[in-house]
């Protein structure tokens, strides 16, 4: 009889040891996600983004020089943006001439457009007046979220450039003033 408890003993002492070891075959780790911080911005063009704009002279004499030509719409902001909802909830876009001067008698006017619809995410707002340019820095796009705007022309706000004339500044025209400034998108 004692080996028949011996044995036993030792088959109940195998039984719980298994099933104690089933306990063992599961694990688990850490997984660390990071959302990284991005704030990206270019200007895209079909063919550059240097632009000239001057109004059209006049071709008979007695007549003034017409400025509603000189205007440009061929560049766009393409941004890529993940904000933080605590440490930065939105972004904004500036513009402002940071070299070079305006000649006498004009303004320099952009107008944003609206974002062209082919990214994803909280895109920016736009004014619906536009922006005389200075060499302060003004908004042109606000509230920008976690959002991109797709990479290129037509996607994207479009930025529709107005040389004009100032009113009663024909005056002050002077061609000795024509200037290459360097407008600046932060």
């Amino acid at each position: 009889m004692k080996i028949k408890n011996v044995l036993f003993t030792l088959a109940i002492g195998v039984i719980s040891t298994s099933s104690f070891a089933q306990d063992n075959n599961t694990d688990a780790h850490n997984v660390s996600v990071t959302i990284p911080e991005v704030a990206l911005l270019d200007l895209e063009a079909s063919s550059g983004t240097s632009i000239s704009l001057a109004p059209t002279a006049p071709t008979e004499a007695g007549l003034a020089a017409d400025f509603s030509t000189a205007r440009d719409n061929s560049i766009w902001i393409n941004y890529s943006s993940i904000v933080g909802s605590t440490t930065e909830p939105s972004r904004n876009v500036s513009v402002q001439i940071t070299s070079g001067a305006l000649p006498s008698g004009v303004a320099l006017r952009v107008t944003p457009s609206t974002d062209a619809g082919q990214g994803e995410g909280t895109m920016g707002a736009v004014g619906t007046s536009a922006i005389t340019l200075g060499t302060t820095a003004q908004n042109v796009v606000t509230g920008i979220g976690s959002a991109y705007t797709g990479d290129g022309v037509s996607k994207g706000h479009n930025l529709s450039y107005k040389l004009d004339k100032l009113p009663g500044a024909f005056g002050s025209l002077d061609f000795d003033q024509s200037s290459t400034l360097v407008i600046s998108y932060t």
